[in-house]
């Protein structure tokens, strides 16, 4: 897995202050987003072998074991418009949710995983330059683990870099844990991969602990919600 949260220490004071206006959507990845996901890939995962191009974040969007999606931020047209996004509760109205706004667009982070059997095998998260550790990584991870349920995976799985201990610390958050290593799995430096996988995802301990660390997102992240199936 290609993961784009660099190990740096943590601001426990950060705050996540939104501009005038701003809400912040989590929805499934169309055509259309794929030049703004290619450059945030080549940005987030420098000289990674598993540098993915335009062509096959297309061929991807038509592969039905592949699932990728977007956070994108949103300028609303009017002020009402914007306030009522942002009154939308996190995770809410996973179906059928309006996303047809008169707004304008900017994808500031991905995720993506392909199905195998009943594993749904995280392909990478990636986040924007100037919009990390904000809270976007961890809401594409919440995100993700909500559609491979939807997709009925049993379980989700991801590597990432020995190093990055913070990205480690945020998985095991949410039901990872260490299950392996890939030695000198990253071309660019030869360094290896802690593979990591979770329980079943829709055992009943695994929903209550993922239900509770959502609930407790959506209460410092109310200008992200999440629209993905």
């Amino acid at each position: 897995m290609k993961e784009g949260m660099r190990a740096k220490k943590p601001d426990t004071m950060l705050k996540f202050q939104l501009m005038h206006g701003i809400c912040y959507v989590i929805r499934p990845m169309e055509y259309e987003d794929v030049p703004q996901v290619a450059q945030i890939d080549r940005e987030a995962f420098p000289g990674e072998w598993v540098f993915r191009s335009q062509s096959a974040y297309k061929r991807d969007l038509d592969n039905p074991s592949v699932r990728y999606i977007v956070a994108c931020n949103k300028r609303d047209a009017s002020e009402s418009e914007g306030e009522a996004i942002q009154r939308l509760p996190w995770f809410k109205r996973l179906f059928g949710q309006e996303r047809h706004l008169n707004v304008s667009e900017n994808i500031v982070g991905f995720s993506g995983f392909w199905m195998m059997m009943k594993e749904a095998h995280i392909i990478a998260i990636g986040v924007r330059d100037g919009y990390r550790r904000l809270g976007i990584g961890e809401g594409l991870l919440i995100a993700t683990i909500e559609l491979a349920q939807i997709v009925n995976a049993n379980v989700v799985t991801l590597e990432v870099r020995a190093s990055n201990e913070i990205a480690q610390e945020l998985y095991k958050k949410y039901g990872f844990r260490v299950v392996g290593r890939r030695p000198r799995y990253y071309s660019s430096d030869g360094e290896d991969a802690i593979i990591m996988s979770t329980d079943n995802i829709a055992s009943m301990p695994f929903q209550a602990s993922l239900q509770h660390l959502k609930k407790a997102y959506a209460q410092r992240h109310r200008e992200i919600f999440a629209q993905v199936r």
